[in-house]
């Protein structure tokens, strides 16, 4: 990912997008001498300091790749917006001189891996996960270590060992840009539009 020092987000930065309701993302495992990584979306649970807990179906492709080398990417990207050339223009610049782009937020989590098989600590996550995504009053919860559904899954915890972050919203660009931009933005009401503004305006 290239990562120019004006995208760079902060850990409290990304932490906090994380913890804003973002549990779905990519997990992305290379194993040993492979052609090319397995990639798999899905949801996930950050405590908000280094641990991830998910689960997958136990035919998924992943598992024998993690067990060759437990080392995995989880990648997540929201709030992607298209900003149009003539928002991009500098002050005085031609708009078919200007240069389009997109505007997004991505989180890079390089994670230590660790597969669990126990019946427990499968029905632990697999519990944060319902308390989480389920309404309160769901007649899903909870579940038991009993219970035969868990069979089909393991669990995954990740450490996460490095995190890579960038909020890609004109940092580069003067205040009469980003100005431009956000009331651009505003004007569009597109999906996502809103969300990238929010993220524009307080990166300013």
């Amino acid at each position: 990912m290239l990562l120019h020092p004006w995208d760079v987000a902060d850990d409290g930065e990304w932490r906090d997008w994380l913890l804003e309701g973002r549990a779905f993302g990519q997990l992305v495992a290379g194993g040993r001498d492979r052609d090319l990584p397995v990639v798999v979306p899905t949801h996930f649970l950050f405590d908000g300091a280094e641990i991830v807990r998910l689960h997958l179906a136990r035919p998924n492709p992943v598992w024998p790749l993690l067990e060759e080398h437990p080392r995995a990417l989880l990648t997540v990207v929201d709030d992607y917006v298209y900003a149009e050339s003539e928002w991009m223009r500098d002050e005085g610049q031609a708009v078919e001189d200007a240069v389009p782009t997109s505007f997004y937020a991505t989180v890079h989590l390089a994670c230590d891996v660790r597969i669990i098989d126990d019946p427990e600590e499968k029905a632990e996550i697999l519990n944060r996960q319902l308390v989480h995504f389920e309404p309160p009053e769901s007649e899903r919860l909870p579940v038991p270590p009993d219970d035969r559904n868990l069979k089909g899954i393991r669990g995954l915890e990740l450490t996460v060992t490095e995190a890579r972050a960038k909020f890609k919203y004109a940092g580069n660009k003067t205040g009469e840009v980003r100005d431009r931009v956000s009331r651009r933005l505003a004007e569009r009401r597109a999906p996502r539009d809103r969300a990238a503004r929010a993220l524009l305006d307080r990166r300013r």
